[in-house]
C-alpha cells in the first residue's frame, strides 16, 4: 500500500487519467474529489461490499435454480422413458 500525505488543494494522479484532489479536511474526515473517465467505476467501500454481497446471493440463487431444474428434468426422464 502506498501511503501519501497531502494538503488541501493537492492532488494525486493514478494511471495518467484519474485525478484525486483533497478538497477539505475537517477533524478526522477528508473530502476528496475524483476526476476519472466515465468508464471508470468508483464506489464507496460500503456500497461496493453491498454490491458484491448482492451479486453473490444472486449467483447462489441462480445455481440453486439450475440444480432444481436439472433435478426436475432428470426425474421427468426417469418417470417417462423414451418412446422411441
Amino acid at each position: 500500500m502506498l501511503v501519501l500525505t497531502r494538503k488541501v488543494g493537492q492532488k494525486i494522479i493514478i494511471n495518467n487519467n484519474i485525478e484525486v484532489s483533497v478538497l477539505e479536511t475537517r477533524g478526522d474526515t477528508v473530502k476528496l474529489g475524483i476526476n476519472a473517465p466515465r468508464e471508470v467505476t468508483i464506489y464507496r467501500e460500503e456500497i461496493f461490499e453491498e454490491i458484491k454481497k448482492t451479486n453473490q446471493q444472486s449467483q447462489e440463487t441462480t445455481q440453486s435454480l439450475d440444480l432444481d431444474q436439472a433435478t426436475q428434468i432428470a426425474k421427468a426422464s426417469v418417470s417417462e422413458p423414451d418412446k422411441n
